[in-house]
């Protein structure tokens, strides 16, 4: 078996996909096993090169399952608690980011500035497996009862200071509806609250919010055929990344040099203000690279992406 440990959220998962493809390639006749919340199960079989998702949840002590693992490969982070993790499962080789801290010096440097997919990547480099970053896609589920054609607004987030004000997705939201754009609000159960704020803002229907609405696997399926997607940095912009979804993506404090879509697919647009994005703020505000964008860009943005997925479909293949 190839253990291989990710046991983070919706976008880490989809940056890993590229490594998850080379360790399937590199070990065709191997059991790959994934080592992840089993939330994310039903993600883990659209990536479709894993063969078992063992269900990790954080970095704490776990009883690995079954026989030791012929390689286990660390592609959560640079270490210690998460070498000493795997290390627990008795693997006859890691393969891992060089840590002296968890005894593990066979393996290349970490850095903090490389993108998230290729980081993994390299990862495997380093080791003679290769990995290709630009493998990024999911498998393309059925529509099933999700709306196709949709435009998804999506103004949750990982804490305060990781989201754009509400009313700026609700000026964006009823601008794109009145040019004729079906919007539809997501969220998780959580954002309930949210969503119903900026869908009300926005002049849309009660039924325009599908926050809390939607398994996983609905999710992606709502994303994989929509219209658009806008959104912060989060687990629905990567999966828009995966399924070419035109985008507009609003960055904070975090890089899209580290996190962002591809920079050759003009149909995903990248909106960041750099040279605010090292301001350090409370986490209950908006980040000032956020607040800094404005409505009237973003809908530049939208419809500049738009027009580009449309120019890319009638092209010549």
């Amino acid at each position: 078996m190839i253990l291989a440990l990710r046991a983070l959220g919706v976008g880490d998962l989809v940056t890993a996909v590229p490594a998850l493809r080379g360790l399937r390639a590199a070990f065709p006749d191997r059991v790959l096993a994934l080592a992840a919340p089993r939330w994310l199960a039903p993600l883990v079989r659209l990536v479709g090169d894993v063969d078992r998702l063992i269900p990790v949840a954080g970095l704490g002590p776990y009883r690995w399952p079954g026989p030791a693992p012929l390689l286990a490969v660390n592609l959560h982070g640079r270490g210690p608690q998460s070498h000493r993790l795997l290390s627990a499962a008795h693997p006859r080789r890691m393969l891992a980011f060089a840590c002296p801290a968890a005894g593990h010096r066979d393996g290349p440097p970490w850095s903090e500035s490389e993108h998230e997919v290729h980081r993994w990547c390299r990862l495997l480099h380093w080791y003679g497996i290769p990995a290709d970053p630009a493998d990024l896609g999911l498998r393309r589920v059925d529509p099933g009862r999700v709306p196709v054609g949709a435009t998804i607004v999506h103004p949750g987030g990982k804490g305060a200071r990781r989201r754009w004000p509400p009313e700026r997705f609700a000026a964006v939201a009823g601008e794109l509806a009145r040019d004729g754009h079906r919007v539809l609000v997501t969220g998780s159960a959580a954002e309930l609250g949210l969503a119903v704020r900026v869908a009300a803002q926005a002049g849309l229907g009660p039924d325009a919010v599908l926050a809390g609405r939607l398994g996983l696997a609905e999710l992606a399926a709502l994303i994989a055929h929509a219209r658009l997607v806008i959104s912060t940095d989060t687990g629905v912009g990567h999966l828009a990344t995966a399924y070419r979804t035109p985008s507009v993506l609003l960055f904070g404090p975090t890089s899209p040099r580290r996190w962002g879509p591809p920079p050759d697919r003009p149909w995903h647009r990248v909106l960041w203000r750099e040279r605010l994005a090292d301001h350090r703020v409370p986490d209950d505000v908006a980040h000032p690279a956020l607040a800094a964008i404005g409505v009237d860009e973003v809908l530049a943005a939208a419809a500049q992406a738009v027009r580009q997925a449309v120019r890319d479909a009638a092209a010549p293949q």
